[in-house]
């Protein structure tokens, strides 16, 4: 639960990256009594779980370690350590006021690096009960802060050089690190599977048009829906929320709806395993099915009638041809003259 908390609270969003990588540590000090340990962390290259801090045995556990990493697995518990005892204790006496219930302190650091192993961002949040309070970013020896409370410019500058000199290269270290060990899973691309779907809407009389996309890897994807060659916009549509798949893979829904008009609907998807663009396209008269269901169905009914019609014939036939063999045949109507004389 406190690893979706993270994804909801400290999250990026999904855009198409061109082949960077990053390392994210998230963690989770709760405060007063809860049915959740105490303290938690994990982190991810990428979005691969590759460790997390087991709270009974106060260590961090490599998760899916196939190559000898203990090298990543002292510098994370380092790191955790220095959290655990110092900085989110540190931070949870700021917001110490309060009085009900558990008070849930968050942070995340990930540090960027592109596929030339140039370093990138290194960006650091903290979040009070799912309120971020503190954000810093350093890119190109520029630190960003924004915050609550501003720190002194004395505190910014020792704050920039922790940065600068133990936190950007610890992370960066440790992301390359994982790179050359697990590099082979993160690089994998999966293309995605791109579907225009049009589904009647019984609730408002017109059509709901849906894009997915599904089965591709890694996460970040563009996917936009066009209106007659127009980009439609935000607010009009629903969806967009990028969900797991239980193979590793993932999937993105866009859905707009639309009244019985003529429009051509086209979805597009960019992704990093596709070498252009993947368009899918719609085009449908959505007053026409309606128009084409009735003779439709009238025919089958005509069918269905002369059919078993036909069958009644048939065994009406069959039921009287096999009165005539058994015997039994009509009398003629001299017989029926010559009866009636005699009675």
């Amino acid at each position: 639960m406190i690893f979706f908390v993270f994804l909801c609270m400290l999250s990026f969003p999904t855009a198409v990256f061109t082949g960077s990588h990053s390392l994210r540590l998230l963690v989770t000090y709760i405060k007063r009594e809860a049915p959740l340990p105490e303290f938690s962390a994990v982190y991810l290259l990428d979005d691969i779980i590759v460790g997390y801090y087991d709270s009974e045995m106060r260590s961090y556990i490599p998760r899916g370690n196939t190559t000898n990493e203990d090298e990543e697995a002292d510098r994370a518990n380092y790191i955790i350590r220095e959290f655990r005892e110092n900085y989110m204790k540190t931070y949870a006496k700021r917001f110490g006021n309060k009085t009900e219930g558990p008070a849930v302190y968050q942070m995340m650091r990930m540090c960027e690096v592109s596929d030339n192993d140039k370093p990138g961002q290194l960006i650091h949040k903290f979040a009070f009960d799912s309120s971020i309070t503190d954000e810093a970013r350093y890119f190109d020896d520029i630190l960003t802060y924004q915050g609550i409370e501003m720190p002194s410019t004395l505190l910014l500058e020792i704050y920039k050089w922790r940065q600068v000199n133990i936190c950007y290269p610890i992370c960066t270290t440790n992301l390359m690190s994982y790179l050359k060990k697990r590099g082979t899973r993160v690089n994998r691309r999966v293309k995605p599977r791109v579907r225009l779907i049009q589904k009647a809407n019984p609730d408002s009389g017109g059509f709901r048009v849906s894009c997915l996309a599904t089965g591709f890897y890694p996460r970040h994807i563009n996917l936009t829906l066009f209106r007659d060659g127009q980009p439609v916009s935000d607010h009009e549509i629903t969806g967009g929320d990028l969900l797991p798949n239980g193979d590793g893979t993932y999937q993105m829904r866009k859905s707009l709806e639309i009244s019985a008009d003529k429009h051509k609907y086209t979805c597009s998807a960019t992704h990093l395993s596709l070498d252009n663009k993947l368009d899918v396209t719609l085009e449908y008269d959505h007053g026409e099915p309606f128009k084409s269901v009735i003779p439709s169905v009238l025919m089958v009914l005509t069918l269905v009638m002369v059919f078993g019609i036909a069958v009644a014939i048939t065994a009406w036939k069959r039921r009287h041809k096999d009165s005539f063999k058994n015997g039994y045949s009509t009398p003629s109507s001299s017989e029926k003259i010559c009866g009636n004389q005699h009675g």
